[in-house]
């Protein structure tokens, strides 16, 4: 019975549409950085961790950086395919 299961989720997937597909990975992915941010936040806490201004500093400029470059992405490959134009 479970190879039917897998068989009907299989289906129902080749079946979905670009859009679906992006909807459900990127909802999927979104939320898992969120619970990581979550995750990260925990050690703010003073009482528990050690920490100094810099090594802060450090985190969120790499998390800035992959955000933006990130973002670049998905404005710069809009519809875009690959290759050169001469």
């Amino acid at each position: 019975m479970a190879i039917l299961s897998l068989k009907m989720v299989k289906q129902h997937i080749a079946d979905e549409t670009k859009e679906d597909k992006f909807k459900r990975i990127a909802e999927a992915r979104v939320n898992k950085l969120l619970k990581q941010f979550s995750t990260l936040r925990n050690c703010a806490n003073h009482r528990v961790y050690s920490y100094n201004d810099l090594q802060v500093n450090k985190i969120f400029k790499a998390l800035e950086e992959e955000l933006k470059l990130t973002r670049q992405f998905f404005v710069n490959n809009k519809g875009k395919s690959r290759g050169i134009k001469l």
